[in-house]
């Protein structure tokens, strides 16, 4: 083969993995039956959680990060069971991007018991990337109600539902969901609807940020 030719066959090789790699990721985070441009934001202006205790040393905020948020209360074995499944169904998928996290929102009675267990689970899972946050359960009950939603905590501070939450502190989820007019948050108990309708989401709401930064970066240029 011509060496010239062959190297004009290498240089459009490149060209067109360069152009294909951006496409095939947009397709990965819009895939799903949820091809909203951007999920709807159902409540803005969530109770902040800055000023909660965290596990580690730093503090432990909404901004800038898209957060999955849940209220495991403080019964032991509601916390075990509803963070496995979410752990295997969602979260482990998405540990590698800097700007996705998920945060517990737990009474401080639950402290001890939570830590223990957390150091427990890291044999099997990333439970180090969990953000782990108490307060008092008059601030875990006010920062569940700002979510404005159709659910409700239990005696012990739980509910089985998680949220997703926007880097402005808004809640995300669907405005229009067939049965349910809203959804605003995903049951941790019901695995088909974690890898179904939480897992479509979370990839709109990453590819929604990554569009809008590729977008500004070329702006910049």
């Amino acid at each position: 083969m011509n060496p010239q030719r062959n190297t004009q066959i290498k240089k459009f090789l490149v060209l067109g993995i360069l152009f294909a790699l951006p496409i095939v990721a947009y397709l990965f985070f819009a895939s799903g039956k949820n091809n909203f441009a951007r999920l709807p934001i159902l409540t803005e202006n969530v109770q902040s959680i800055d000023a909660f205790e965290s596990a580690s040393d730093s503090a432990v905020s909404f901004q800038d990060k898209i957060s999955v948020i849940a209220f495991f209360g403080s019964d032991l074995n509601n916390i075990k069971g509803n963070t496995f499944n979410l752990d295997k169904k969602i979260l482990e998928k998405y540990y590698d991007f800097d700007d996705f996290q998920f945060v517990l929102i737990l009474p401080k009675d639950a402290q001890d018991e939570t830590e223990a267990f957390v150091e427990e689970f890291k044999r099997i899972t990333a439970s180090t990337k969990w953000k782990i946050v108490y307060s008092t359960e008059e601030n875990v009950k006010e920062v569940f109600e700002s979510l404005k939603t159709s659910h409700h905590l239990d005696s012990k501070l739980h509910s089985p539902y998680v949220y997703i939450i926007d880097k402005e502190g808004n809640l995300r989820g669907r405005d229009d969901d067939g049965d349910q007019e809203k959804l605003y948050g995903y049951d941790s108990r019901d695995v088909a609807e974690l890898s179904d309708k939480m897992n479509d989401d979370v990839k709109v709401i990453l590819a929604e940020y990554r569009l809008a930064l590729k977008r500004n970066n070329k702006r910049e240029i």
